[in-house]
């Protein structure tokens, strides 16, 4: 059974975005704050999957994946 990993690094966002790691950060701190507004706990240096799916796509992380493997 594979694990689905809720939180994404600045690795990570870096790489889904084509951006410098200092600059993920940057994304990551501007996204958790507004999910802090919003009541949530968030992790330094960490953003919440679907939030970052939503944010940059529009829409849901599963339609994100569905996408990308009909490409």
């Amino acid at each position: 059974m594979t694990q689905v990993k809720l939180l994404m690094t600045a690795d990570e966002v870096a790489e889904t975005l084509g951006v410098s790691t200092q600059t993920a950060y940057r994304i990551i701190r501007t996204l958790n704050a507004e999910l802090e507004a919003k009541g949530y706990l968030t992790v330094t240096g960490r953003v919440n999957r679907k939030f970052f799916a939503e944010k940059f796509y529009g829409f849901p992380e599963s339609e994100v994946r569905d996408n990308a493997r009909v490409s």
